[in-house]
C-alpha cells in the first residue's frame, strides 16, 4: 500500500460529526464522574475510587477473595498497577496477599474484616451520589437504552481490548 492510500484509508477513519458529539460528551461524563465519585469517597470514607473498585471486586467474590489475575481483569487494571494499589491498601489492613487456594504458583488478594467494614460503610453514600448525577436524571427509558448501549460497547472491549475478559462468577 502506498503512502497516500494510506493516508486516506486513515482520513476515512476519522468520526462522524455525530459521533464525535457522543465521544467529547461521553470524555466528559466519564473524567468528571470519576472525579466526583472520588472526592465523595475521600471526603466521606477516605478511600480512593481505585480502593473502592478493589474492595467491591473482592466483596463480591466468593469467599471474598480472588486471583490477582482475575481481580485485575474484573477491574480493568493492568497487574503492576494492581500490584502497586493492593500493597497500599494492605498497609492499610483493608486487603491481605495470599497464597492462592486454587493454584499454588498464583497469589490471591483477600478481603480483610477491616476491608469489608470499609466497603459498607462507603456504599450508601457512594450509592446516593451515582443517583443523583446519573439516574436521577434518567427515566427508565433512558436507563434501559444507556444499559443496552454500554453493554455493546463493554462487549466491544473484551473483544479487541488488551485486557483479558474477567472471570465470570
Amino acid at each position: 500500500m502506498t503512502v497516500a492510500a494510506r493516508r486516506s484509508t486513515a482520513t476515512d477513519r476519522w468520526l462522524s460529526p455525530a459521533q464525535e458529539r457522543v465521544w467529547r460528551a461521553w470524555m466528559a461524563v466519564t473524567l468528571r464522574l470519576d472525579h466526583e465519585m472520588n472526592r465523595q469517597l475521600q471526603e466521606d470514607s477516605g478511600l480512593s475510587i481505585g480502593d473502592y473498585h478493589v474492595l467491591v471486586a473482592l466483596s463480591g467474590a466468593d469467599g471474598h477473595r480472588l486471583q490477582l489475575t482475575a481481580l485485575a481483569a474484573t477491574i480493568g487494571w493492568e497487574r503492576s498497577r494492581l500490584s502497586h494499589h493492593l500493597a497500599r491498601m494492605a498497609a492499610r489492613d483493608l486487603v491481605e496477599r495470599r497464597p492462592s487456594t486454587r493454584d499454588r504458583r498464583a497469589t490471591d488478594a483477600v478481603l480483610t474484616p477491616d476491608g469489608l467494614r470499609a466497603v459498607r460503610a462507603a456504599a450508601p453514600r457512594h450509592a446516593d451520589l451515582v443517583r443523583r448525577l446519573v439516574f436521577d436524571v434518567l427515566d427508565e427509558r433512558d436507563t434501559d437504552d444507556l444499559a443496552r448501549a454500554l453493554g455493546k460497547v463493554y462487549g466491544q472491549l473484551i473483544k479487541h481490548g488488551s485486557i483479558r475478559e474477567p472471570p465470570r462468577g
